[in-house]
């Protein structure tokens, strides 16, 4: 990430050369390789008796072998002409300047018109505004990305506030269902059962061998949406391109992974557009084993450093592997950490309306999964922190209701492992508008996956109970949030200080306009990888989390709390990547992780300076 870059064009004579080296070779190479018949016959020895070939001489017998027959993928490697125009990393389009166009053989390949950059930006701004369905802008941008990655990644961060959610949540959910029907491209590795033993070699398929960051799924909880199998890509190729856009993390150090080990979706089963597996799911000793083989590849591929983001894997097998792997490698898991680190940030942000500390207040949670228990231990992690009381008694402050009701110390024997520091004494509990009378709590998060769930009366039984309810719907996408920006004020008479997970517009209520946060992990993810990327950190310490939270609670301003907002605008979310990669960076030094020596002085301006930035590089 932080070498120059290596030579991008050769010089007119050196690549005249070279082409010439290599189509010697190729006609030399390919009279060898070309597979012989059952007969004995090369392929070039079979007579063409349809003529040429559209037109012109079949040289390599491509169009005169038939279906069984094999022929091998020429193509040059010299970055010029047609070549150079479809290589998404070195195209300009248009931008191309008269000099650039002379030296790389492109004229007549494109239009007399030179572009800047900033011109493109704007034509392909008026363009996607064009689109009504946010599919087909979510498609534009994907195609985008393929075509001239400097020019996606330059959109996406002047433009982040209006394309975040195009190329992340909502949109993402459904590109992520209808994965199969838009498919165009791979855009990762996808690694299935069908490599097991070779998962290896797979890795070492991938075109780059510098990889810093890695997200991968397994596909089994998307969102809310639950198991779209093979097609969480979506999913991994959106983190990623927050990585880069938001923190600076150069897209060539970036691989996406799914897992595909089935699914147990029978609609995609059922749908012939389905691009993965279509078998059940493996579990148990299949499942653990090819997950141990891949975490040893990476490792053994890409070294110590390598930072493997876990993404949207289901509750019994994400706690699993974050417990299994963190103490051997560089893990983090987004759904878990992620959350947590960012509703925390808005929690200790709110504190400036809510008044008191974090230990001052009781949380209710509707939701005991990833996402709810994360968020619980980071918030009783921090109480711990600040007050010096014991962890087990910061815990008593949060309450979790899951589908069966609160949890509490009566139902210990039938809670998963990850429930039960949270089974609290307390008679039981069904229903949330109860668990709300009896617990009274002053903040309530939703993180359920289950739509609607904040109901009028929960939402009104909150603003009965407290002068400023802090009610915070995380599910993911909109349609799955727990109440509306919209419905939260509105119940609340205004009262209440509301944040979500997908975002929702300004809300006019008795002439004034609330502007809701947004708790979405693009906050944190993209700064806290490039902190531990710039300091050569080896593992993931809560410490690091907590440092995050803090961060990006210090970035809201006066401005942002007198409209309501918990969270900083994302228009600023570059400076926002560096300040907290400067602060994960600084815990990581001081808890000995940190590995690129020595220290910079400023944590900050070095973290500035790693940051990737899409302008267009002029080519000699």
């Amino acid at each position: 990430m932080f070498s120059f870059n290596k030579p991008i064009l050769l010089r007119k004579t050196l690549g005249l050369f070279l082409v010439g080296e290599r189509r010697r070779r190729r006609g030399i190479v390919m009279e060898s390789t070309l597979k012989e018949l059952s007969n004995g016959e090369s392929v070039l020895d079979i007579k063409d008796k349809c003529g040429v070939a559209g037109g012109v001489e079949d040289m390599y017998g491509e169009d005169r072998a038939t279906e069984d027959q094999t022929i091998t993928p020429w193509t040059f490697s010299v970055a010029s002409g047609y070549s150079l125009l479809r290589d998404p990393h070195y195209n300009k389009g248009l931008a191309f300047t008269e000099a650039e166009r002379d030296a790389h053989y492109l004229r007549g390949l494109l239009p007399p018109s030179v572009s800047s950059q900033q011109l493109q930006e704007k034509k392909v701004m008026h363009n996607l505004r064009q689109y009504q369905v946010p599919l087909q802008r979510y498609m534009a941008m994907m195609d985008l990305q393929e075509r001239n990655e400097r020019l996606f990644y330059k959109l996406l961060i002047d433009n982040v506030e209006e394309l975040l959610p195009v190329v992340y949540t909502p949109t993402v959910g459904e590109a992520c269902q209808k994965y199969g029907s838009i498919f165009r491209r791979p855009q990762g590795l996808f690694i299935s059962l069908k490599e097991k033993g070779k998962i290896l070699e797979v890795l070492k398929n991938w075109p780059e061998k510098s990889i810093h960051v890695i997200v991968v799924t397994d596909g089994e909880r998307i969102l809310g949406l639950g198991d779209l199998g093979c097609q969480g890509m979506g999913i991994p190729v959106g983190k990623l391109s927050l990585y880069t856009a938001l923190g600076g993390v150069r897209p060539s150090v970036c691989l996406p992974i799914t897992i595909d080990v089935g699914t147990n979706n029978q609609k995609l089963l059922d749908d012939e557009f389905y691009i993965g597996l279509k078998q059940k799911r493996a579990t148990g000793q299949e499942y653990a084993e090819l997950l141990e083989e891949f975490m040893s590849a990476v490792k053994q591929n890409y070294g110590e450093k390598v930072l493997i983001q876990f993404e949207d894997f289901a509750n019994h097998n994400a706690f699993e592997l974050l417990a299994k792997y963190r103490t051997t490698h560089l893990v983090f898991n987004d759904d878990i950490q992620g959350t947590a680190s960012v509703v925390l940030a808005g929690l200790i942000a709110s504190l400036k309306l809510l008044g008191g500390t974090l230990a001052d207040h009781t949380f209710l949670f509707l939701g005991a999964g990833e996402a709810g228990t994360g968020i619980a231990e980071l918030i009783a992690l921090e109480i711990t922190r600040k007050t010096s009381v014991p962890l087990e008694e910061a815990r008593k402050k949060i309450w979790l209701v899951d589908s069966k009701g609160l949890i509490v110390s009566s139902r210990v024997e039938s809670l998963q492992h990850f429930k039960k520091p949270w089974a609290h004494d307390h008679e039981p509990v069904k229903e949330l508008i109860d668990a709300v009378k009896a617990i009274k709590p002053t903040v309530l998060i939703g993180t359920s996956g289950v739509g609607k769930t904040f109901t009028k009366e929960v939402v009104e039984a909150m603003a009965s109970l407290n002068p400023k309810p802090l009610i915070m719907a995380l599910s993911n996408p909109t349609s799955q949030a727990e109440c509306t920006a919209e419905e939260a004020y509105t119940w609340s008479k205004g009262h209440a200080i509301f944040a979500s997970g997908s975002p929702f517009d300004p809300v006019e209520f008795e002439g004034r306009t609330f502007v809701s946060g947004q708790a979405n992990n693009a906050y944190v993810f993209p700064g806290f990888g490039l902190g531990i990327i710039m300091s050569g950190t080896i593992r993931v310490h809560d410490d690091m989390l907590l440092a995050a939270s803090e961060a990006l609670a210090s970035e809201v301003t006066e401005d942002d709390y007198l409209k309501g907002r918990i969270y900083p605008p994302f228009t600023n979310i570059r400076k926002i990547s560096a300040h907290i990669a400067a602060e994960v960076a600084g815990k990581a030094y001081e808890l000995g992780l940190a590995t690129r020596l020595p220290r910079p002085s400023d944590l900050v301006k070095y973290a500035e300076s790693c940051m990737y930035t899409p302008l267009y590089r002029s080519y000699r």
